[in-house]
């Protein structure tokens, strides 16, 4: 399994899940230009993440992986089956980005990462990882400074545009995902989407749902942008339940 983690995020997204995952072979990576992972200078568009993970796959000697991708990963890991079909054995999408581009929301992204980026007070982390959960509580204190930590190492801070660059209208718009991409998907598909998702609203879910084939979609009430860590209780029993599902097919 490998884990895929959204915009100006890193590997943290999962730490609620891998060790009820550990039937598995578990990989959380920080995607290309994110957490410790090295940034190249140059703004990021779907494919170098794409490269990134193979590249990743072939390193560690993995031909073939169950993709987990929240936000960003999931964009990520749609592209990947699509691309590289023989290398995903099953794919999860988190409140999955790519689908549509709303400019408020992009600018929303964009306005409060650099705002907790810019400057030292980790009053404005807290305040951008709030943003993701429907109960403020979520975002707790561990996660608060592991992220302001790394959103203040000198190579983020330097970096951070070219992570937001697919905030960028004419980017991200070559980058989408298409209904003939999501029909194209083969591999075994499960939707997971908080109704209070701050970053996407409910249809970009069912429309989802209704383009890729034989795909499980689940709702989850009171719940925002981070399912699989704001209920993590009921996300792990799903994902298990998917995963096993996948495996006797």
């Amino acid at each position: 399994m490998v884990f895929l983690h959204g915009t100006s995020g890193h590997l943290e997204a999962f730490a609620r899940n891998i060790a009820a995952h550990a039937a598995y072979d578990v990989h959380a990576i920080d995607m290309l230009g994110h957490g410790y992972t090295g940034k190249p200078a140059r703004p990021y568009e779907i494919a170098d993440y794409v490269g990134h993970l193979i590249d990743y796959l072939d390193a560690v000697g993995v031909e073939r992986a169950h993709i987990v991708g929240e936000s960003l990963g999931g964009w990520v890991g749609v592209r990947t089956a699509t691309t590289h079909p023989d290398r995903v054995a099953s794919l999860q999408l988190l409140c999955a980005g790519g689908t549509v581009a709303n400019p408020a929301i992009m600018e929303r992204i964009r306005t409060s990462t650099l705002a907790a980026v810019r400057s030292d007070d980790i009053e404005l982390t807290r305040k951008r990882l709030r943003l993701l959960m429907a109960d403020p509580a979520d975002a707790t204190d561990e996660l608060v400074e592991v992220r302001h930590a790394i959103y203040h190492e000198p190579d983020f801070v330097a970096n951070v545009h070219n992570l937001l660059s697919l905030q960028d209208m004419e980017r991200r718009r070559r980058n989408l995902l298409t209904r003939e991409e999501l029909g194209r998907i083969t591999q075994p598909t499960l939707i997971i989407w908080g109704r209070q998702n701050p970053f996407g609203e409910v249809p970009e879910a069912t429309a989802m749902h209704k383009h890729i084939p034989g795909s499980r979609l689940e709702l989850f009430d009171q719940c925002g942008h981070w399912p699989q860590h704001e209920q993590s209780e009921r996300y792990n029993r799903i994902s298990l339940d998917f995963l096993t599902s996948v495996s006797a097919a």
